[in-house]
C-alpha cells in the first residue's frame, strides 16, 4: 500500500533553478520537505493547502541551493533535519535540530519510511533517500546525467561506486526526483536512466572517471 504522495515544487533564483519536494504522508497528515530552496511561499503555501504538518527536512548534501531555506522553515515549524553524518563533518554544517545520518539507516515519518543511501561523488557525503516507490537524489543523480565532481570533496571514483550502487540497489520502477532538470521532468523511472542516462551505461571505473573528468566540456552540465 502507498502510504505518501509527492509533490514537485520547482523554484528560481537568478540563474538557477531548483526542484524540491513536499512528501506527504496520507495518514499521518505529516510532511517532509527535500531540499528546500529559494522560494519559501510556495513550499508554505503548499503545505497548507495541503493541511498538513511539516516535520522533518531532508537535505540530500550541503550546497547552498539546497540548504538556503532550512532556517526560515525550521523558525516556522520546528522540523528536525537530517542530513549524512559525513556531509556535516567534511563540511561542518550546523543548523537547528539537526540529526546526522549513517548509511543505510532507516526514518520514519507516520507510516512513511525511507533508507538513507550514502552517495558521494558530487560532496564528500551526499546522501539519497530512497522510499517505497521514489528516490530522491539531489546532486548526485540527474534523469540527463550525473553531478559535477569538481569541488572540494568531489570524487568521480567515488561518483562511480554510487551510481553503481544505486543500479544494484534500486528497483527499475522506482522513479527518481533530483534536485535540478536537464530537459527530463522529475519522476522518470530507474529503468529509463538505465536506458537513456550514459553514466549508467558505463560499467568500467577507468572510462567512467575519464568520461566525467574529460576536458573542453561545452558546460558542466554537458552530459554527453
Amino acid at each position: 500500500m502507498v502510504t505518501y504522495a509527492v509533490h514537485t515544487i520547482k523554484t528560481f533564483h537568478h540563474r538557477w533553478t531548483n526542484y524540491c519536494y513536499i512528501i506527504e504522508d496520507i495518514v499521518s497528515r505529516s510532511a517532509i520537505v527535500v531540499d528546500p530552496s529559494w522560494e519559501l511561499s510556495k513550499i508554505t503555501n503548499k503545505l497548507s493547502e495541503l493541511e498538513v504538518d511539516l516535520s522533518a527536512i531532508l537535505l540530500t548534501h550541503s550546497h547552498y541551493d539546497h540548504v538556503n531555506l532550512v532556517e526560515p522553515l525550521s523558525a516556522l515549524f520546528h522540523p528536525q533535519v537530517y542530513m549524512s553524518k559525513t556531509e556535516i563533518d567534511f563540511y561542518q554544517f550546523r543548523c537547528k535540530n539537526l540529526i546526522a545520518l549513517q548509511d543505510r539507516e532507516t526514518i520514519s515519518i507516520g507510516m512513511t519510511k525511507a533508507q538513507c543511501l550514502l552517495t558521494p561523488g558530487h560532496t564528500a557525503g551526499g546522501m539519497c533517500y530512497l522510499f517505497s516507490e521514489s528516490i530522491f537524489t539531489g546532486d548526485t543523480i540527474f534523469t540527463e546525467g550525473c553531478g559535477i565532481c569538481e569541488d572540494h570533496g568531489s570524487s568521480a571514483d567515488d561518483m562511480f561506486d554510487s551510481v553503481q550502487r544505486i543500479k544494484s540497489i534500486v528497483s527499475p520502477e522506482v522513479r527518481v526526483y533530483p534536485g535540478h532538470s536537464f530537459g527530463q521532468a522529475p519522476g522518470q523511472t530507474i529503468g529509463e536512466l538505465l536506458k537513456h542516462n550514459i553514466y549508467f551505461q558505463i560499467d568500467k571505473r577507468e572510462y567512467f572517471v575519464k568520461f566525467r573528468n574529460r576536458k573542453n566540456q561545452r558546460g558542466i552540465f554537458d552530459f554527453k
